[in-house]
């Protein structure tokens, strides 16, 4: 399926943007149905691949959804199009922010998860650029709003980003803290983050930024995990440490 979303400004004179998300691939539970998970993957990336790799691990009770990116010019690639949850000039917080994109990306990603049923415990998960489009609706979840304004409709019980930056954190602090609901969401999320030492697209310092800012932010829920001498990729330890902390923290049967 794809699906195509426009963005509108607030602006009489701004122009509507268009993105159309390519093909979304489903992986059922083996097991009783206790969570859905939609897995993002990393820049010129698809669904597909992640599907492959998540129908492979041991967690029966969780149903994955990897969605496609939209194919679209991407700034740090010279303008060259390629799958992307949104538009970056680095791949780190420092950059400016595309507001549009990130918004109409965790849109079609609330969209998903807005049809689960009312039992079934609901989170977001990604590597790299998937993995900063998670935080980012993380952040969007603990606001209670995205970044245009409107509502944020799903209510997040985990969030994994691996090898990722958080974009939006400036102000994040700030916006949060006026909010005594909003602070006491982002203190309870949980939220897994794993990064390796090595790591040379999405330096490991960048994703230490990530869970410095989201810490001072008030997500205190948050478990930090290092991988010495591993570079911009998954290892099965690190999937491991994955399957575990989701099976504990969305309290998943297995296979019993």
């Amino acid at each position: 399926m794809s699906y195509s979303y426009q963005t509108v400004g607030s602006g009489s004179g701004t122009a509507r943007k268009t993105f159309d998300f390519g093909r979304t691939h489903v992986v059922r539970p083996k097991g009783k149905h206790q969570a859905t998970i939609v897995w993002l993957h990393g820049l010129g990336d698809n669904g597909s691949s992640w599907s492959q790799i998540l129908e492979s691990l041991p967690l029966p009770n969780i149903k994955w959804i990897c969605p496609t990116a939209p194919t679209r010019p991407v700034a740090i690639l010279g303008g060259f199009p390629c799958t992307a949850w949104f538009d970056a000039g680095e791949l780190s917080e420092d950059g400016p922010d595309d507001w549009e994109g990130l918004d109409a990306s965790a849109a079609h990603i609330a969209n998903f998860l807005s049809t689960e049923p009312s039992d079934v415990k609901v989170g977001i998960g990604g590597f790299s650029m998937g993995a900063a489009m998670a935080l980012y609706s993380a952040t969007a979840y603990a606001l209670g709003r995205y970044g245009n304004g409107n509502p944020y409709p799903i209510s997040l019980r985990a969030v994994v980003g691996l090898s990722g930056w958080l974009p939006g954190s400036r102000g994040l602090r700030n916006k949060i803290e006026v909010s005594s609901e909003a602070a006491r969401r982002a203190a309870s999320l949980p939220i897994l983050l794993s990064h390796g030492t090595c790591d040379d697209v999405v330096p490991y310092k960048n994703g230490e930024k990530c869970a410095q800012s989201l810490s001072i932010a008030g997500f205190r829920n948050l478990t930090f995990k290092t991988y010495e001498g591993i570079g911009h990729y998954t290892v099965p330890k690190e999937m491991d440490e994955v399957c575990n902390w989701l099976t504990a923290r969305l309290g998943l049967e297995g296979s019993r």
